[in-house]
């Protein structure tokens, strides 16, 4: 008789070693399977860290050759989940050099590798290379950035607050935080070792914006009830980004109108 499965009681927790016999058994299938068409296999994120806990879901590289037809699966399992991230040797490196405005959130899955199967130790390789990224690469991403993102963010907060729709200040106020914090980290060239500690971890780096610090620990603590106070620190922390990156010589306003022809 078919199982009924309780969706709400998941996900289930799961011990390491049994997460550690499941993700066994899908690089034997898929060496398997694939023989000869897999370059390498590892795991990232927290089982590759150490920081698993019994919730935690498995995540995969799985490299593969250029007429290999694996495609990408995330799925649940019971009491499993499992994503498998594929590509080539080329596209894997590719990403490993790439620099972007999330440089500091997803720079981890390439530093931070646990090995199933890597016979040429591209894992090894790729290691090396997002530490190698051009300073005028991060200059010009985050002053774009800037505009895409945190500089928008404000133009809501101020503007929910001047129609007195304070209850989107907790959102605006987080996500003035967590642009921030993508900032810090690919102008320190720092990567995070979780989503979870984003923002403890940007506090300890070297250079950060004034008015990180209180908006921050506001965040973390969810001690946004207070909207004047809230709305300060956002206004402290723009202040604060605004003269570091005049700071970092990183100018995001246009002096001249720009010609479109």
């Amino acid at each position: 008789m078919y199982e009924v499965i309780r969706v709400r009681e998941h996900p289930l927790p799961t011990s390491i070693q049994e997460k550690e016999q499941f993700y066994a058994s899908v690089a034997k299938q898929l060496l398997s399977e694939f023989a000869g068409e897999i370059v390498a296999i590892g795991l990232y994120g927290s089982m590759a860290t150490g920081s698993v806990s019994r919730y935690s879901d498995i995540e995969m590289h799985v490299i593969i050759t250029d007429n290999c037809t694996l495609k990408e699966h995330e799925f649940v399992y019971p009491p499993f989940k499992l994503e498998l991230s594929v590509a080539t040797e080329q596209q894997f490196l590719e990403g490993a050099t790439k620099v972007d405005d999330s440089w500091a959130i997803r720079t981890g899955i390439y530093m931070n590798i646990l090995p199933l199967h890597d016979p040429s130790e591209l894992f090894k390789r790729a290691r090396e290379l997002p530490l190698l990224i051009d300073e005028q690469d991060i200059r010009a991403t985050m002053r774009i950035f800037m505009i895409w993102e945190p500089y928008e963010t404000m133009g809501k907060i101020r503007g929910n607050m001047e129609m007195e729709n304070f209850r989107y200040l907790p959102m605006g106020a987080y996500d003035l935080v967590w642009q921030t914090a993508k900032l810090i980290g690919l102008w320190n060239r720092i990567w995070y070792s979780t989503r979870a500690k984003t923002f403890q971890e940007a506090l300890a780096a070297d250079s950060i914006p004034a008015g990180f610090e209180p908006l921050a620990s506001r965040v973390l603590t969810g001690k946004l009830e207070d909207t004047k106070a809230v709305y300060a620190c956002c206004e402290a922390l723009w202040e604060g980004l605004n003269i570091w990156y005049e700071q970092l010589g990183i100018p995001y306003m246009e002096r001249e109108m720009p010609q479109f022809k």
